[in-house]
């Protein structure tokens, strides 16, 4: 979940592990999607996790109760690309959900390399100031 949290929060800018509520038989229950942005609804999977195949079912089923776009994002671990990662890709085209893969090295250097990005934005916001007066 580390790395999904990586994702969502740093480079989606969603909101990790949100809650949503539904009521089946004057039952109150409710699923955690794994990332939710402003328009979409994501769910992280790992390339050589047979589990990852629940993504689809999940990115759909929460779209359906936020009314937000279904995303599946898989974390490549090894470089290419596998048995699972193939059929959920090919499965989420033919439904029309978004797919992307991002690898586990560059969530780790994105997170790594975080506090220089903001020193940086925040350094050009002082140059163009002073530049302005």
């Amino acid at each position: 979940m580390e790395l999904a949290a990586i994702l969502c929060s740093l480079i989606l800018g969603g909101e990790v592990e949100q809650r949503h509520y539904f009521d089946v038989v004057d039952r109150r229950h409710h699923i955690r999607v794994d990332c939710e942005t402003d328009s979409h609804v994501v769910e992280v999977g790992f390339d050589d996790k047979r589990s990852s195949n629940d993504s689809l079912h999940q990115a759909l089923f929460s779209a359906n109760l936020t009314g937000k776009l279904p995303m599946i994002v898989i974390i490549d671990t090894n470089g290419f690309e596998e048995n699972v990662q193939y059929q959920i890709e090919t499965v989420a085209r033919m439904t029309g959900v978004s797919y992307m893969t991002v690898t586990e090295d560059f969530l780790i250097r994105w997170q790594m390399t975080e506090p220089f990005r903001q020193n940086r934005s925040t350094l050009f916001r002082q140059v163009e100031t002073a530049a302005v007066n």
